[in-house]
């Protein structure tokens, strides 16, 4: 007995050695991987305060010398910079509103409410994730076309308004919700509508943090399908705008970076106030890994 007490403790020291290698392992395999993701940043940072010059130079400058603030004045000058960023604004803020409203209750629809056939038609429209945007970009087009909409908001905006993938997180959210608060709401008198709006959705707002960065982030960065249905400086967004810098023969390196730097900035500032909305949203929606 007293053997087995006196190696109890020692267990207990290994098992707390292995544990903090493990912890320490684990923290350097985060911090390499942090750099390796902060390096483009960093050197696109760094790009946009170089001049033609430096650009290209080897080694490579990390830290500008001189550093040419001017770009940045520069990149505001060649292009109609504030009107592609008001664009790129208002296109974005309205495809992740409208996609939240029209995602939500779908989800909704399959997650609370019982009717035949709504497993096979979930089923369905996950299988839409499935088809690449390359396939269905020729029909839009053409319907865009039809309803007059070229080079307009509209194109932008509606195409991009529903998202088979914010349905299922917002589903699998939902599903985790008890359903005696639709039992009660409903004993109290309210329909369908009502307990959406103000039970369902009040108590989601981690995974409506999380929604909102994902659609934000994805309209602001879309590049492809902007470029296909606008054709004038009035529609135009920041991808768009930003693409003017390359030529067929030159690029201005440090004009294009910086033009990316000041693009980049409503997505940090949005992360940076949702971060933990986000990763909360993430983790209670089951997309979390565990």
């Amino acid at each position: 007995m007293a053997t087995i007490s006196q190696s109890a403790p020692a267990v207990k020291t290994q098992q707390g050695r292995r544990r903090r290698w493990g912890n320490l392992w684990l923290h350097v395999v985060l911090i390499f991987g942090s750099v390796g993701m902060l390096l483009p940043f960093a050197w696109m940072l760094s790009t946009s305060l170089k001049t033609p010059p430096d650009i290209f130079t080897y080694p490579p400058l990390w830290i500008p010398d001189p550093i040419a603030w001017e770009n940045y004045a520069a990149t505001l000058d060649a292009i109609p910079f504030g009107r592609y960023y008001f664009n790129s604004m208002f296109v974005a803020v309205s495809v992740t509103v409208l996609q939240i409203l029209t995602s939500s209750l779908a989800a909704f629809a399959f997650a609370r409410l019982r009717f035949k056939g709504r497993e096979p038609l979930f089923l369905l429209y996950l299988a839409t994730l499935m088809i690449p945007f390359q396939v269905t970009m020729i029909p839009n087009f053409i319907l865009v076309r039809y309803l007059g909409w070229f080079d307009s908001f509209q194109a932008l905006i509606f195409p991009t308004a529903f998202s088979a993938f914010a349905v299922f997180l917002l589903r699998q959210y939902f599903m985790g919700m008890p359903l005696e608060l639709d039992e009660a709401a409903r004993m109290d008198g309210a329909g369908s509508f009502r307990i959406w709006w103000q039970i369902i959705m009040p108590l989601s707002s981690p995974v409506l943090a999380a929604l909102t960065i994902f659609t934000f982030l994805g309209s602001w960065n879309d590049f492809l399908w902007p470029l296909i249905v606008t054709n004038s400086v009035e529609t135009r967004t920041i991808p768009v705008g930003l693409a003017s810098f390359q030529g067929e023969f030159n690029t201005q390196w440090n004009l294009l970076m910086a033009g990316s730097v000041i693009a980049l900035l409503p997505v940090l500032i949005i992360y940076f106030f949702a971060q933990k909305r986000f990763i909360e949203g993430i983790t209670l929606s089951g997309m979390g890994g565990r």
